[in-house]
């Protein structure tokens, strides 16, 4: 499947903390602060809090000595279309051991609207009829198809095989596309289970240069080679839902050692 797709011109390469993935580590930045937010297990899912009114960028760095594809969605948006997000729309490409900081809606070759935590009301997504999926960030990473390499015939005949290695075969094939097939079911039953809408949603916030460039990309397979998905929320919501364990309460034996004076009457 040929895809045209885009390549970010400028970006950061660092090994990333507390990130998700394997094919590419991906995990959230606060913009303003400069912090990593810490990724939390829970249930099957990973949850990071959110800081309402922040600038925030999703950080994806390659793990492979290949190009990567990575289309990405959030609050189930594309971020570079604006379509309601899908696996064959397009995406952002990764060189080789690279990492991108993706910050905002794509809006031109040269500019985006930036990723900001806010209220469900004024996301992008409620603004512009979909509410539905606030609340998540989804990147589909697809390896490149491999360019064919020539064969030279082999003069010799191959010998076919024996009916028990044949049948053997077809077993195999079999078992492994029935594996494939309640994978796929797992995944998706697990999507129809998560309904719950967390209360922050992404904006579409300040103008912000950011150059890109559309090349080609031919995805070795249409279904992503891995598929990552972080969902947020503030810190008290994921304190209440227990995602987050609230910090021990640790009584100080001198609060205020600044004070002089004797013991005032209660």
């Amino acid at each position: 499947m040929n895809r045209i797709a885009c390549v970010l011109l400028a970006g950061l390469a660092s090994t990333q903390a507390l990130a998700v993935g394997k094919l590419a580590d991906v995990s959230l930045t606060d913009r303003d602060s400069g912090q990593t937010l810490r990724a939390h297990y829970h249930r099957g899912e990973y949850w990071v809090a959110g800081r309402p009114g922040a600038h925030y960028a999703i950080q994806i760095t390659s793990r492979t000595g290949a190009r990567l594809l990575a289309v990405t969605s959030v609050d189930g948006i594309n971020v570079i279309s604006g379509e309601t997000a899908a696996f064959a729309q397009r995406g952002y490409v990764f060189d080789p051991w690279t990492g991108y900081d993706i910050a905002g809606w794509r809006k031109s070759d040269a500019q985006i609207a930036a990723f900001t935590f806010t209220s469900i009301p004024r996301s992008y997504a409620a603004r512009t009829g979909r509410p539905d999926n606030v609340g998540v960030i989804g990147v589909a990473l697809f390896r490149e198809r491999a360019a064919p390499v020539f064969v030279p015939p082999i003069a010799e005949a191959v010998p076919a095989p024996a009916p028990s290695a044949r049948a053997d075969m077809e077993s195999v094939a079999k078992e492994a596309a029935d594996n494939a097939a309640d994978t796929a079911g797992a995944s998706q039953s697990r999507r129809e289970r998560l309904a719950q809408a967390p209360s922050l949603g992404t904006g579409h916030g300040r103008r912000e240069y950011s150059q890109v460039r559309n090349v080609a990309f031919e995805r070795e397979r249409e279904q992503p080679n891995e598929l990552i998905r972080i969902r947020y929320d503030s810190h008290e919501n994921l304190v209440a839902m227990g995602v987050i364990k609230p910090a021990p309460r640790r009584p100080q034996a001198f609060p205020n050692d600044q004070r002089l004076g004797y013991v005032p009457d209660p």
